[in-house]
């Protein structure tokens, strides 16, 4: 008993740091890469750990309160699950880059196509934004995800790709519906009360799953700085392109929404769950698509500690003094 007591606590300590150990995660990941190795084999059950322990957070009164007036949460799933990969297919095969670097192609492919993060609601509380249509959005994002990358593989790469699209869809259905099943069964054990209870305990226990995740595709990231520096240097840089890209896009086209709407589903947007594509695939990808999936957590793991103050001035009325640190 004392031993679940020190082990709760310290799952609450951890769950209360928010945007810091999100930020501490990817680095301690970087700077103890034999963990990688470790951790590689628990990758896949570390991303359908998180699946499920958001689905087991959903506050379905909540989901059913934004769905009476589902516009702005429609006109949201679309922009992000069909416009953002139609716009940056488009203009990568402008580019020639599906040509020219194919491997990178399909990595930020893959990335437009997926949907958001599934700790995106988290993300954006602890930013200081409502994630209430974050949540909602998010839900339907996930929900058409299998059939939406099915799709855009099959016009990008054709269905001779080794990557079959009805094989991502159904891969993709498979790993979400298994954790919603998951996430039904823990709800109705333990009860939907004691899991908001404890959600300290459970925002320690997500943080440990980021973990596990970040260290086993951060394996190779550190030496991959050592030997070829300038090409990593220039992956990540371009992550965070993408990431500002995505973030600006969407609070741009959503403004009329209201700047609380507009910032939120920029946040979201901007936070593709790649992760979600290498459990699809099995993490069966060529070496620089990995790479880039690797450094693209970057952006991911750092902007909520980089974004909390500029969102929080955003969101302040004109002349209101700034809340106390």
């Amino acid at each position: 008993m004392i031993l679940v007591r020190a082990l709760a606590s310290v799952l609450s300590w951890l769950g209360r740091q928010g945007t810091r150990a999100v930020a501490a995660v990817i680095l301690i990941a970087i700077a103890v890469p034999p963990m990688g190795e470790i951790l590689r084999p628990f990758l896949t059950f570390s991303i359908f750990a998180l699946l499920t322990i958001a689905f087991m957070r959903v506050d379905l009164d909540h989901v059913r309160e934004q769905l009476r007036q589902p516009r702005l949460v429609l006109l949201a799933s679309g922009w992000s699950m069909l416009v953002v990969p139609a716009v940056f297919g488009g203009v990568m095969l402008l580019a020639g880059v599906d040509t020219s670097t194919p491997d990178l192609f399909l990595a930020i492919m893959l990335q437009s196509m997926a949907s958001p993060l599934i700790s995106a609601p988290a993300f954006a509380a602890l930013v200081g934004l409502d994630a209430t249509l974050v949540l909602v959005t998010l839900v339907v994002t996930t929900i058409s995800v299998p059939f939406t990358a099915a799709l855009f593989v099959l016009i990008y790469f054709g269905p001779e790709m080794s990557l079959a699209p009805l094989v991502l869809g159904g891969q993709l259905a498979a790993l979400l519906g298994g954790a919603a099943v998951a996430a039904a069964i823990i709800r109705r054990v333990a009860g939907y009360a004691r899991i908001v209870g404890r959600r300290a305990e459970v925002d320690g226990v997500n943080i440990l799953l980021l973990y596990v995740f970040s260290a086993a595709i951060m394996e190779n990231v550190t030496s991959g700085f050592l030997t070829t520096p300038w090409l990593m240097i220039g992956l990540t840089a371009l992550s965070f392109v993408i990431f500002f890209v995505m973030f600006t896009a969407t609070t741009v086209s959503f403004w009329w929404a209201g700047r609380d709407s507009a910032l939120s589903l920029g946040f979201m947007v901007s936070q593709r769950n790649m992760g979600l594509m290498l459990g699809a695939t099995g993490g069966a990808l060529p070496d620089l698509t990995w790479i880039y999936f690797a450094l693209a957590q970057f952006p991911i793991y750092l902007t909520p500690q980089m974004l909390k103050p500029v969102i929080q001035k955003l969101r302040r009325p004109s002349g209101a003094p700034s809340p106390p640190h």
